[in-house]
């Protein structure tokens, strides 16, 4: 296996190029935000796995992520890896590359910006944007 990667080896696009890659190839959209960000509004066809959990203890990583990942998906799928402003999906995309995924991007921005873009249908950006976001 390669070296280990850090976020300086993941490649990112903005959401323009992410939506263009979505209408016109292979690949896919993994929303690492939470069950409850994803509940409140996503990208169509999106899969789920979040890359980040609140407990009481204060946010920890999913211990299962790649392998949740690897369930769903295959190590030669096309990913456009996206949470809500950027910061999880760039640690995701690393663990993702890390653990032998090979197209893996990282959407610059997360859906907020995905929102902001008018990609997200007509309602208001406040209904589908969450104020949650969780730093690097």
């Amino acid at each position: 296996m390669d070296a280990p990667k850090d976020d300086q080896n993941v490649v990112t696009i903005d959401v323009h190029a992410a939506k263009n890659l979505l209408n016109s190839s292979d690949y896919r959209y993994l929303d690492v935000r939470s069950v409850e960000e994803f509940n409140k509004s996503h990208v169509e066809n999106a899969y789920n796995v979040p890359y980040m959990f609140i407990t009481e203890a204060g946010r920890v990583k999913n211990p299962e992520f790649v392998e949740q990942v690897a369930a769903i998906c295959k190590n030669e799928d096309h990913l456009i890896v996206a949470c809500n402003s950027g910061g999880r999906s760039l640690r995701a995309s690393v663990d993702l590359l890390d653990s032998g995924f090979k197209h893996v991007v990282n959407m610059g921005g997360g859906y907020s910006a995905w929102v902001d873009a008018g990609f997200a249908g007509d309602k208001p950006p406040e209904e589908l944007k969450t104020s949650c976001k969780i730093r690097r």
